[in-house]
């Protein structure tokens, strides 16, 4: 690939459809350039797509992940965008603890009505058999 990207070739390469692209770009994530109808993409997009797309997986927000691809200047200090990258880390962190709770309280939840319901089949059975 040279400097310049299709959003097929983008597609492709991050395997995600044009559509979700050209979403990413109606949210302000990437702004590609024109060419009559074709959308032209620079590396600053590609790179900016590739954030997006690891702060997906992270579960972030996309207003929280424009956030910290707004603030990206590569001429400028990055101490400000760790520090908010930390902050939205940490906030992800207590939510999937939280949900890792939850989740555990319902499969204890669960188990114990899976016991009741086995003892009251036990006690029907032991009740038709006499």
């Amino acid at each position: 690939m040279g400097d310049t990207y299709t959003i097929t070739e983008l597609a492709r390469e991050f395997e995600v459809t044009p559509r979700a692209i050209r979403y990413w770009e109606d949210q302000g994530l990437v702004a590609p350039q024109r060419a009559g109808q074709a959308r032209i993409y620079t590396k600053r997009d590609r790179t900016r797509l590739k954030l997006a797309l690891r702060g997906k997986r992270l579960g972030l927000s996309l207003a929280e992940i424009k956030e910290l691809i707004d603030m990206y200047d590569p001429a400028g200090s990055e101490v400000t965008q760790l520090q908010s990258f930390l902050d939205v880390l940490s906030r992800r962190r207590a939510a999937l603890e939280q949900q890792r709770d939850d989740i555990a309280a319902v499969l204890q939840d669960v188990a114990r009505f899976e016991q009741q319901c086995r003892k009251l089949l036990k006690e029907a059975e032991l009740i038709s058999l006499s």
